[in-house]
């Protein structure tokens, strides 16, 4: 095994991963970062395939779901919540309303404001890709037990919401 050899110092010119041989991890086994990333993959994959139909993307699909849960929100509150820069939730919102599944209406309370809305149109795409999306996720939720995944979900989120990860991501300490 090359990577044993590689390990022990003992490797020459002549040790080389051959066509068909596995792929060795190496030390990034023990690198969360990468199985985040490896997860992440796996679930974008499906996800796209599943709904290639409808084609909507995972970031489309959860401002859909944030629309429909917080009508009349603005962009600026969905990119906070999902931690996008301005200008890509402006873009998403653009398509999203190209296609007559999102609406800007002037806020009622601030003229500096737009709230978004759900057309009819994008709540019948969002029903549909809800029961889309409840497959998709079966597939992988299946792989745990409720308490697995309960407890695999509040990790999830511990990584997520931490302040002090979120400092050190802007540059402060």
């Amino acid at each position: 095994m090359v990577a044993k050899r590689i390990q022990e110092g003992s490797y020459g010119p002549d040790d080389v991963v051959m066509p068909g041989d596995p792929i060795e991890t190496g030390r990034l086994e023990g690198v969360l970062g990468f199985h985040l990333r490896m997860a992440s993959v796996a679930f974008y994959q499906d996800f796209s395939a599943a709904m290639s139909e409808i084609g909507l993307t995972q970031k489309q699909f959860a401002v859909m779901e944030l629309i429909a849960q917080n009508p009349g929100s603005s962009q600026i509150d969905l990119a906070a919540e999902l931690s996008m820069d301005r200008a890509t939730m402006m873009a998403l919102i653009n398509r999203l309303q190209d296609r007559n599944f999102v609406e800007r209406r002037p806020s009622p309370f601030d003229g500096r404001r737009q709230q978004l809305l759900l057309t009819d149109h994008g709540h019948a795409v969002l029903a549909a890709s809800r029961e889309i999306i409840a497959a998709h996720e079966t597939r992988f939720t299946e792989l745990f037990t409720d308490r697995e995944l309960e407890t695999f979900i509040s990790f999830l989120k511990r990584i997520y919401n931490s302040s002090a990860i979120k400092r050190n991501s802007l540059g402060s300490s």
